[in-house]
Formats: C-alpha cells, structure tokens, sequence
C-alpha cells in the first residue's frame, strides 16, 4: 500500500514539474524600430535566447523590431508604462529625461567607433548613465555603435563655407542640427519615409546619415556627392525599465548585463566593418565621395554652437574628448 501511495505521489510530482516550471518563467518584452536584417535586431534575438540560456528559461524574451509595439517615442514611454520591459533607442531619447547624456550627439565628440567605446567604459560614461538612471528610473545596459553620420548633397562639398544656403533635410534634434547650421545650410525635417522622393524632386539638395543607412535607402541613387563629414559618431542606449531591473536578483543582473553588452559589441563590429567596404561601393556607383577637413566644420561648431543651449555640459563633453 505504502508503494502505491508512494507511486502516486510521484506520478502527480512528476506531472506537476513543467506547470511549475512553467509559471517560474518570467515573460519579457524587448522593443525597437529597427528592420529584421539590421544587427540590432538579430543581435537582440541573440541576447534574448543566450539570457533564457544562462538563466536556465527563467526569462523567455519576446523581441519585437520595426515599431511593432509603436515608433521610438512611444516605446520609451513604454518602459513607464510597463507595456515592455527593455527598448534600444538613441541618446536624443534618454536626453530628454536627463538632458547632460545628450552631449554625446554633439558634432565631433567622438573620434570613431572605437573611441565611443572605449567611452563606454569610462567613469563619465558611468556618471552619465547614473545622471539618466536618478532621473528616469530606467537602466541602460550597453551601448551601440549605429554608425557615423555622413553628408550626402547635389552640391560638391569640401569645407563647412561650401554648405552655405543649402537646402538640407536634418531630423528635428538639436544636437543633429548644429553642424548644418552652424556651416549655414538651411535645415528642414521631413519625414524618414519621404526623404528619398524629397531628393528626387529637389525639395531638399542634401542629408546626412550613416554610410549604412545611406546604402539601405539608396539616397545615393539620387545624390551625386557623399561627403564623409564623420560629424556624430551615432549609437544606441539598451535600457531596461525600473520595474523589471528592480525585480532582478544580483545574479540576473549580472547575466543580462554581460549577454546585452556581448550583443552590443557584436553588433557594433558588424556594423564598422560594412562601413568601412561601402565607400568602394559608392564609388562603384559613380557617386563622388568625398574627404573633408573635419577642423574646419568642427571650428564652426564650436565658435557658433554653445553647449548650455541644449542642457549640455561642456566639462562632460571635455572628460568624453579625453577618453582614450
């Protein structure tokens, strides 16, 4: 009898592991407004099943690219609502909650990709982060290269002059805008969508965007000149929201720490190395690509340009230059 009892108690044991299992695991959410072929989609899939992996399935995470659960600002709001638990998203984002993190969109002040790493593991990296943590509540993970921001124009450009009067499509960020300005061009927003058809039929002679987005978009097919102006060294925050990175054990923090920015080095290392064959691409093209004296735009920008109009600091954006 005591076998028999022994038999069923196991048997209903055994049955009842994967419910147990099963309501053990915790469901995440990972959003951002990235297409499937871009590295910060696959390398976000990568990190979310390597976290179930080391965490052995106490996190399953769902990742939803391309604004499937709304475009950047809504999913930054998202993380206070608690409709997602971790989003990728730019600086300009995180600046509005804590304005000092925007400086890193400041024209030329990161050198390359490997300088804005090295950034992100420096102490005013740290500083910046906490300074956006204190005021959002939200945790940022890892950091991003998305490449740097180039110029494409009808008009031959060679120095920061040459840009004078220029009609050029700039996204509405300030930081984004102050080197356009700054040389004299004569900024306007339009909607990523329409920029191809707003170069076509000329209601914009210019644009500036990372040499990947440029070759996604094709704007090289109606731009005859890319001129390599390197002016922000662009990137993305991983942040994790307050409610679910207060909920994490030490143990987990460690892990999705470690997983994201392995993902984040991952993706950055693909991302530089299309970079640096797509100026050959162009070329091929028959599109003039064209080198320019960075000190020239750069002495504009600091002469016309002041930190304190956009909430920067510049003994924040000095500590960033000094990176080595």
């Amino acid at each position: 009898m005591k076998f028999r009892y022994a038999a069923i108690l196991g048997a209903i044991a055994a049955l009842a592991l994967p419910f147990s299992a099963a309501s053990a695991q915790t469901a995440l959410k990972w959003a951002h407004v990235y297409e499937t072929s871009e590295p910060f989609h696959t390398e976000s899939v990568w990190a979310a099943q390597e976290i179930e992996k080391r965490t052995n399935g106490r996190y399953h995470i769902d990742v939803f690219p391309a604004s499937q659960l709304g475009k950047e600002a809504d999913i930054n709001q998202g993380l206070t609502l608690g409709t997602v638990d971790i989003i990728i998203s730019g600086s300009s984002f995180a600046a509005r909650e804590f304005p000092p993190i925007g400086v890193t969109y400041f024209p030329y002040t990161f050198r390359d990709a490997d300088h804005l790493l090295a950034y992100t593991k420096s102490d005013i990296y740290k500083q910046l982060t906490k300074g956006y943590e204190e005021a959002s509540g939200h945790h940022i993970v890892a950091t991003t290269y998305y490449g740097t921001r180039q110029t494409t124009s009808n008009r031959p450009i060679e120095k920061c002059s040459d840009m004078l009067g220029l009609k050029m499509r700039v996204p509405d960020v300030p930081a984004y805008l102050a080197m356009p300005r700054a040389c004299g061009a004569n900024t306007t927003p339009i909607a990523f969508a329409e920029v191809y058809l707003a170069l076509q039929n000329g209601t914009v002679e210019a644009q500036e965007n990372p040499l990947t987005t440029i070759e996604a978009k094709k704007f090289y097919e109606v731009q005859k000149n890319i001129v390599l102006t390197g002016h922000i060294v662009d990137h993305l925050n991983t942040i994790v929201s307050q409610s679910r990175w207060s909920q994490l054990s030490d143990e987990d923090k460690a892990i999705f720490t470690e997983v994201m920015q392995e993902a984040a080095a991952r993706a950055t290392k693909k991302i530089v190395e299309r970079e640096q064959k797509l100026v050959q691409f162009f070329k091929d093209k028959g599109v003039t690509v064209t080198e320019v004296d960075k000190a020239d735009f750069e002495k504009a920008v600091t002469e016309k340009v002041k930190f304190e109009d956009f909430g920067y600091r510049k003994a924040d954006w000095e500590a960033i230059r000094a990176v080595k």
